[in-house]
């Protein structure tokens, strides 16, 4: 191969690595809990953890991470906000016969997508 391929191919990868980070970047952001809270029946304690989802349209997929561990899975849906979000933040909603909260939405700082999570049924005790 003559030098000018190799240019061409270390340029298309210098181009596209960066394109690649943002897209993977998009589909996850950062959760930090102050208080303990339950994704149906798993226990999340105070701590940083990172959310990933995947899935086509607004219904999506979602893991919750504490470093590469999955510690708790759900579904949820990707919800536009009118204006990027000024912070992470954490909207939590009380769960029947359950002394902790549940996630009801996270939204991401700088963000227009927010990700609201699936009501966990509860079944009576």
């Amino acid at each position: 191969m003559n030098l000018s391929k190799y240019l061409a191919i270390f340029t298309a990868v210098i181009f596209f690595l960066p394109l690649a980070a943002l897209a993977r970047e998009r589909n996850q952001g950062p959760l930090r809990l102050a208080d303990p809270v339950e994704i149906g029946s798993t226990r999340l304690e105070p701590g940083t953890y990172r959310v990933e989802w995947s899935g086509n349209g607004p219904r999506v997929q979602v893991n919750i991470l504490q470093g590469k561990k999955t510690v708790a899975t759900t579904s949820g849906k990707l919800k536009e906000l009118q204006r990027p979000a000024a912070y992470d933040d954490v909207i939590l909603r009380p769960v029947a016969n359950s002394d902790l909260p549940t996630i009801a939405e996270i939204d991401f700082n700088h963000r227009r997508e927010a990700l609201q999570l699936t009501p966990t049924m509860v079944s009576q005790k």
